[in-house]
């Protein structure tokens, strides 16, 4: 599979020419925790552009807003969601996805050897941080 991740720990899968699958990567399901909700504050064929918030997903931990990283046209939510937001977790890339758009990604989206070089320095962050807390 050949995805492309985004700075804010999304991914996105090109299923068709122009149209995307977006989910989110499992460092951020981490960090929100098991999943409780998810919305969307559009409807089907709603314009969406690159780092506009369209909706939010909510974990035990957090709640994150979601970030368009398609700049086009919103497709669909994943109605397996409805049934089992849990999939979020259990099959993030998979299952779990959270929506369908038709577009062009952000252009800084990123490759996966880019995307592991940003979670090593987020990672180093977040431990920085919580050694200066101690």
């Amino acid at each position: 599979m050949n995805y492309l991740y985004s700075p804010t720990h999304a991914w996105a899968e090109e299923i068709e020419p122009k149209r995307w699958r977006v989910g989110i990567t499992k460092f951020a399901t981490r960090m929100l925790g098991e999943m409780v909700d998810l919305g969307f504050e559009l409807n089907q064929g709603d314009p969406i552009k690159h780092g506009q918030i369209i909706g939010w997903l909510e974990g035990f931990k957090a709640i994150s807003d979601l970030y368009a990283v398609i700049n086009g046209q919103f497709v669909a939510s994943n109605p397996l969601l409805e049934k089992a937001i849990s999939g979020v977790s259990d099959s993030p890339y998979q299952d779990g996805w959270l929506y369908e758009a038709k577009g062009e990604p952000d252009p800084r989206c990123m490759a996966v050897d880019d995307y592991a070089g940003l979670l090593d320095s987020t990672i180093d962050k977040i431990l920085e941080q919580q050694a200066s807390d101690s």
